[in-house]
């Protein structure tokens, strides 16, 4: 025998899409910092 789902929580959801949404936006400006620092270090080495 299946037991039956629990109610679904809209109110959850919604708090773990956007803690998931912070996140990859925090992983994406560090990804944006970390080639934009490359970028100046490479530039910086050439001159």
């Amino acid at each position: 025998m299946t037991d039956p789902q629990p109610p679904f929580d809209q109110d959850e959801y919604r708090r773990r899409q956007r803690e998931r949404a912070r996140i990859m936006a925090i992983l994406l400006l560090a990804f944006v910092a970390l080639v934009f620092g490359i970028t100046i270090a490479k530039m910086g080495l050439y001159e």
